[in-house]
């Protein structure tokens, strides 16, 4: 109301509005009523004056840098408030009702200018510093009368030279692949690489104290002189905003890895080693599908038997608690047993089936047999790139989680690295005791305790357990069971192409043979690509028997000295019983090692023996002793002693300890 515009090529003003229609009243003295909308679509239309507009438009105050600022500079501020508020209405703020104004401020009896001249003379201040702060009042509100000196932002770099500060950049910025060194020496490299480039004493340096403290204020975040590793993580980082994956349905993406688990085991051989564990985790539930605990490297065959392992419920064993079971957990085990007659005995893991399985570059994930097992069960593959961990940052973080929540409380922990090792830290479980604890765990400790990723968005601050998370997202996605046979856990396995000979199939020095295997004998398989050979499959845990493809389905060939060994053994179990009977010097046969392999399974079985570990270890290091080639002997002449017939003895010195020697018969 009362605004002047021009329009339809003439001067308005405006002295009515109801809804969108505007009244206006021409200098002509002609009325007409316009809509809104067509009024200021139209090409001429242009507020010409405001009436009682301000200048220009208020700023809200930043309550929040208020709160920042020294408690002394925004009391400052207010009292400059309470003045200007006096000048603009005559009171004070706060003043107490029934308060006349102050003589020489009634709004009433002076002007705006006479009440400026009258504070400019009771604080002592001039006339246009009172008309300023009044304007920056009126348009900042209190944050306008604030010091700014105080408010200023601080530059790292100070009044150091701006040469000073780009080479140290620079220099800091390649730290990120070298070993951690001091700040002494990222100094002294800094003035070599000024004098490089400008010449000795044209840039001015800062003093050495300012100097230390330039350095610690530029690599601020970066642990120049911290962790190598944190410093390299930190700058493998993207610039970019990290983008959170949200699958919508159990199985969407799958994310898979291996790392090695800080709890030391006892291998098949008795040897305290550290196991590989490699899990699955579903991004959706954060469910972890399936865990594998392996001695000696995790293999290609370890994945592909997770995938596998995700499929099938995981069965309740003798010794769980009964809460442990599907049907007393919060997963819909009565319509997941009408789908799936396999939940009927089954633990409380949700069986995801995968749609994407999210891996890196390692040798066991890129292999053979890891991806004809993921074509076989209709899994597609998205590696992750090169050096990028946050694309499989679930797992990441799982496996993080898994060492705190589990690992650190295993007898046989013995930390991340080797200044968090305790003293004296000695396996006690097995391979396989581990696994059965990793597998109850996984039930009791993670699927039934909330995460912090699963968040209800309609209460924030509730937190859903992985579970819960899976009952939810299934009750819309559905389920649809996947079922493998033994036919489809034999495609799993890995593949070598053999000869079917006389005696059998050869594989790795080990002989095996049936007599379904009687008419294939010498004969072609038909396949000319590989020469003729027969697909055979072998699992490297279990090397008692291959599989062997024929056109008729498969065959069974036992390891031809099966009756000597008692017990399932893995290829690395057979590499070191072959290096123990061929360290004896003898020649190696089948047999020999079958027996060895036999023995060093039983002593297993019944733990290690510290007393005959020591002895053992004594016996090598003399046996190795004896072995080492001799140092040609010197004679050295002796002075005889008075009364002493003959010449003196001879000696021979004690070989010389060669550490490479050594080294490859180790090896």
């Amino acid at each position: 109301m009362g605004d002047r515009i021009a329009f339809d090529s003439e001067e308005h003003m405006v002295v009515g509005m109801a809804g969108t229609a505007v009244r206006l009243r021409a200098d002509s003295g002609a009325e007409q009523v316009v809509l809104a909308g067509h009024l200021m679509a139209a090409a001429d239309f242009v507020v010409l004056d405001a009436a009682g507009a301000p200048t220009s438009t208020p700023m809200v105050e930043p309550f929040r840098l208020l709160e920042a600022l020294p408690a002394e500079v925004v009391a400052a501020a207010e009292q400059w408030r309470e003045h200007l508020v006096e000048v603009e209405t005559g009171l004070a703020p706060g003043a107490v009702a029934g308060t006349g104004p102050r003589p020489g401020y009634d709004p009433l009896t002076t002007t705006l200018a006479e009440r400026q001249r009258a504070k400019a003379a009771e604080l002592g201040a001039g006339l246009r510093t009172i008309e300023l702060k009044r304007a920056r009042y009126l348009q900042q509100g209190l944050w306008g009368l604030v010091d700014q000196r105080t408010a200023r932002r601080f530059d790292v770099a100070g009044q150091t030279d701006a040469r000073v500060v780009a080479v140290l950049r620079e220099l800091i910025a390649a730290e990120t692949d070298a070993s951690t060194g001091t700040r002494s020496r990222l100094i002294r490299r800094t003035v070599k690489r000024l004098e490089e480039l400008h010449g000795p004493g044209t840039v001015p340096l800062p003093g050495r104290s300012a100097f230390y403290a330039l350095v610690d204020r530029l690599s601020t975040g970066r642990h120049t002189f911290g962790s190598a590793v944190t410093r390299r993580q930190l700058a493998n980082r993207p610039d970019g905003a990290f983008t959170a994956t949200a699958p919508a349905r159990p199985g969407e993406q799958v994310q898979i890895d291996s790392t090695p688990i800080d709890v030391m085991v006892l291998a098949a051989d008795g040897v305290p080693v550290r196991a590989d564990l490699t899990i699955a985790i579903d991004v959706a539930t954060r469910t972890i599908c399936a865990a594998v605990l392996r001695p000696v490297g995790t293999k290609a065959v370890d994945a592909a038997l997770l995938l596998a392992k995700m499929l099938v419920p995981e069965p309740m064993r003798p010794g769980w608690s009964a809460a442990l079971a599907m049907a007393s957990s919060v997963l819909p085990h009565e319509r997941l047993l009408a789908v799936d007659a396999r939940m009927r005995e089954a633990a409380a893991r949700p069986v995801i089936a995968p749609e994407q399985v999210v891996v890196d570059h390692g040798r066991v994930f890129i292999s053979e047999t890891f991806t004809r097992a993921c074509e076989r069960l209709g899994i597609s593959i998205q590696p992750a790139r090169k050096g990028t961990p946050t694309d499989k940052g679930v797992v990441e973080a799982t496996f993080a989680a898994i060492k705190t929540l589990f690992a650190q409380h295993v007898a046989g922990f013995k930390g991340a690295n080797p200044t968090l090792r305790g003293r004296d830290v000695a396996a006690v479980w097995t391979v396989g005791e581990l696994q059965d604890l990793l597998d109850e765990w996984l039930i009791v400790g993670w699927a039934h305790r909330p995460h912090d990723a699963l968040r209800d968005p309609n209460a924030p601050r509730r937190m859903l357990t992985p579970n819960e998370r899976y009952a939810a997202l299934v009750a819309v996605a559905g389920y649809l069971p996947l079922t493998l046979g033994g036919t489809d856990y034999l495609e799993l396995l890995p593949v070598v192409w053999r000869a079917i000979n006389d005696y059998g199939i050869r594989v790795e020095h080990r002989t095996y043979d049936s007599p379904d295997l009687g008419p294939l004998r010498r004969q072609h398989s038909g396949l000319s690509g590989k020469r003729g050979l027969w697909e055979v499959h072998y699992d490297p845990y279990d090397l008692a028997q291959v599989f062997v493809r024929i056109p008729d389905g498969w065959v069974t060939a036992p390891w031809t000295h099966r009756n000597l060994v008692t017990a399932p053994f893995a290829d690395f179990t057979w590499r070191h019983a072959r290096r123990l009977v061929a360290e004896s010097g003898r020649d190696v046969t089948e047999a020999e090692i079958a027996r060895a392999l036999d023995a060093l399974l039983t002593r297993a079985e019944h733990g290690p023996d510290k007393a005959g570990a020591r002895v053992a270890a004594r016996t090598r290091t003399a046996a190795a002793t004896t072995a080492r080639p001799p140092v040609e002997p010197q004679e050295i002449t002796a002075a005889p002693e008075a009364g002493a017939p003959g010449t003196g003895a001879q000696v021979i010195p004690f070989g010389v300890f060669d550490a490479d020697a050594e080294a490859e018969r180790w090896l």
